[in-house]
């Protein structure tokens, strides 16, 4: 039988002698007269102690280096240009882009993506609710993915809280899948993260290729970029200078097939939308158990947030590759208490184009389709025009 200070029972309660000594100095502060656990070796607890010396030390020397990691390619005399966009950050449009900005080798590029796709989030924040950020590997980059929308990814940037540097001399968004002409800019998360950028202060620009499934193909990424690039380095030019327009960031968006583009055109935001599309799902994914995670909120929240961290970046990728539509959300249609006996319905969500019947040709949608590149100022006030403000102003005079 072996004392309860041995080097064996140690072995045997899987505890180590360095844990054990580190327990006993706190004891002995507390209670000066507690007798020191004695080892069968002294030599093993003093190569412990000196173990446990080491591995603080690493641990310092670890943390140290990945501190440093960040700022080992900054270059103070360049300016920094920050990368986000709205698919997340193994999109081909935001690796093309960074790609492109990394061989001018004049900025340093700094990313903070969402890990999955967050397009039609609109001006979303992830509120009371923590969001993970990993490292990200990008040639030539500083890089981060978020489990947040890109309003998260562009605040927190901008915050000082996760880059070195106070403040990147422009925002750039993109390249984004799909186009956010007319109404669509209110819900694309692409303009927002752009206006966020102009909300806080910093020159924004907002890059989409309209993305259509039967004509549009990856490499037309690249080719977005280098359509949109003399733009974007004259933006970076002219904010350096000072005058690039400090009320208004642009967006951009490069026809279907961005080689053939007829140039750039000054449009207008147009009216155009696209058209919700409802479809009702067959309950056939064990709705018994969606009902008993419904009443498991606890249960729910926690399986939820080991799930996320444990796979939202291999998900990410997968889905990439999986080439699954980026514009399906799905949503489920219930309310209010749980109840076995409620019966719970499934829909999802997708967009349409619609016609429209604008003939403006400087409108954005119409720019589009007649192969230009379409370059749309967006203002961060919501100004109401003077016949609405007139209208709603005699309306409220009348009905109070």
């Amino acid at each position: 039988m072996t004392t309860p200070g041995s080097s064996s029972s140690m072995r045997n309660n899987m505890l180590p002698p360095g844990l054990v000594s580190n327990l006993q100095d706190v004891l002995n502060k507390k209670k000066p007269n507690i007798p020191p656990i004695q080892h069968d070796d002294d030599n093993n607890n003093n190569n412990n102690k000196s173990n446990n010396t080491k591995v603080e030390e690493d641990e310092s020397t670890v943390q140290s280096s990945s501190s440093s990691s960040a700022t080992d390619d900054f270059d103070p005399s360049k300016p920094v240009i920050f990368v986000t966009n709205s698919e997340g950050i193994a999109s081909p449009g935001l690796t093309s882009l960074v790609e492109a900005l990394v061989t001018e080798g004049l900025y340093n590029v700094a990313v903070c993506a969402p890990q999955l796709d967050k397009s039609f989030s609109g001006h979303s924040f992830t509120y009371q609710e923590s969001i993970s950020v990993s490292t990200a590997e990008i040639k030539g980059a500083t890089a981060y993915e978020v489990t947040g929308t890109p309003v998260d990814c562009v605040s927190l940037a901008l915050s000082g809280a996760l880059f070195a540097w106070s403040k990147p001399l422009m925002v750039i968004v993109g390249v984004n899948k799909g186009p956010s002409c007319g109404h669509d800019m209110f819900s694309s998360s692409a303009v927002a993260g752009a206006r966020q950028a102009l909300i806080s202060g910093v020159p924004s620009l907002s890059v989409s290729l309209n993305w259509k499934k039967s004509e549009s193909q990856e490499s037309h990424f690249k080719d977005a970029v280098s359509v949109c690039l003399p733009i974007i380095k004259a933006a970076i030019r002219d904010v350096e200078k000072g005058a690039f327009p400090k009320s208004s960031s642009l967006h951009i968006t490069v026809p279907t097939l961005p080689a053939e583009n007829k140039g750039f055109k000054l449009t207008k935001q147009s009216l155009w939308r696209s058209k919700p599309i409802w479809q009702a799902i067959a309950a056939n994914r064990n709705p018994s158990a969606a009902r008993f995670m419904a009443n498991q909120p606890a249960m729910g929240l926690q399986l939820a947030q080991l799930g996320r961290d444990a796979s939202a970046a291999g998900a990410a990728r997968r889905l990439n590759s999986q080439k699954k539509s980026l514009e399906i959300v799905e949503s489920v249609g219930v309310s209010g208490k749980v109840d076995l006996a409620r019966t719970v319905k499934y829909f999802r969500l997708e967009f349409q184009d619609s016609n429209q019947e604008e003939t403006d040709e400087n409108l954005d949608f119409r720019a589009l389709e007649n192969g230009f590149v379409s370059v749309t100022p967006i203002s961060a006030s919501q100004l109401i025009e003077p016949d609405i403000e007139k209208a709603a102003s005699e309306w409220i005079s009348d009905a109070i």
